[in-house]
């Protein structure tokens, strides 16, 4: 297992110009509760099971393991949610010795787009584009997990 550490923030300006490529995302989550999340996830091609553990205080870290799936596998999978799949587009984004990862969510989801961006470290330093607005690290709402089972529509 690993220990993934990003930064989460709402996108306020356009920033598909600094885009180097794009990638259509759907996800559903079977388990989610505090301690652990379980995620398929089908990514252009290539299909995902995830397993993400609990956060830690401030949000920036949490435990993450991750294994390829068969596209067929996934797709089957997916359907066993008991919520509405999540659908997003990922662009990415270089900014320096980074790469934003940018979603602008579909369904439920429309007129969220949020910019994530993994570190090394907590305390790792990085450049923060204009385009970026509030930072919304840690905030529970903003999780992929919480967002498909209270859409951003329903807030």
């Amino acid at each position: 297992m690993s220990i993934e550490i990003e930064r989460k923030f709402l996108v306020k300006t356009s920033f598909k110009e600094f885009a180097q490529s794009s990638v259509s995302i759907v996800q559903a989550y079977l388990t989610i509760n505090p301690k652990c999340s379980i995620r398929i996830r089908i990514c252009g091609e290539k299909a995902y099971l995830t397993i993400k553990g609990e956060g830690s205080p401030s949000g920036l870290s949490r435990y993450e393991w991750e294994r390829e799936l068969k596209l067929t596998e996934a797709r089957e999978l997916i359907k066993l949610s008991e919520y509405q799949a999540i659908e997003k587009t990922r662009y990415f984004v270089p900014q320096g010795k980074h790469c934003y990862e940018v979603d602008v969510f579909e369904g439920k989801n429309k007129g969220l787009i949020m910019a994530e961006l993994e570190l090394s470290s907590e305390d790792e330093s990085y450049v923060k584009p204009s385009w970026l607005g509030v930072e919304v690290t840690g905030n529970t709402n903003y999780y992929n997990a919480s967002l498909q089972t209270k859409p951003y529509s329903e807030w």
